[in-house]
């Protein structure tokens, strides 16, 4: 199962107020952009988080489970997309953290 325009289209606007919100669609999954930095991956109307030192304290005090975004793939923390509280205190990091990817040369 992949994940449905409505639901990335919903997390999209649960994070926008944190800044510029676009998602882009990557065989048949999803990328969520804010300030065009990839914070979230959403797999199967599921939402990862990457396992970074930084994100670890935060999404431990949430209690939140972990999975796999995708076969072969690390594993990631899931994201309570609803839990305005979490939000608050891990969307403004990842953006702080994650760097602009560079532009590929075409």
């Amino acid at each position: 199962m992949s994940t449905t325009k409505e639901y990335i289209d919903f997390v999209c606007g649960q994070i926008e107020c944190y800044g510029e919100v676009h998602s882009r669609k990557m065989f048949g999954e999803y990328m969520a952009y804010l300030n065009e930095k990839p914070v979230l991956l959403v797999c199967d109307n599921t939402v990862f988080v990457k396992k970074l030192p930084e994100t670890e304290p935060v999404m431990k005090e949430f209690n939140a489970e972990c999975g796999f975004p995708y076969d072969g793939a690390k594993e990631h923390f899931i994201l309570d997309i609803e839990n305005r509280e979490l939000l608050d205190k891990v969307i403004p990091l990842l953006e702080k953290i994650t760097p602009v990817p560079k532009k590929r040369k075409k």
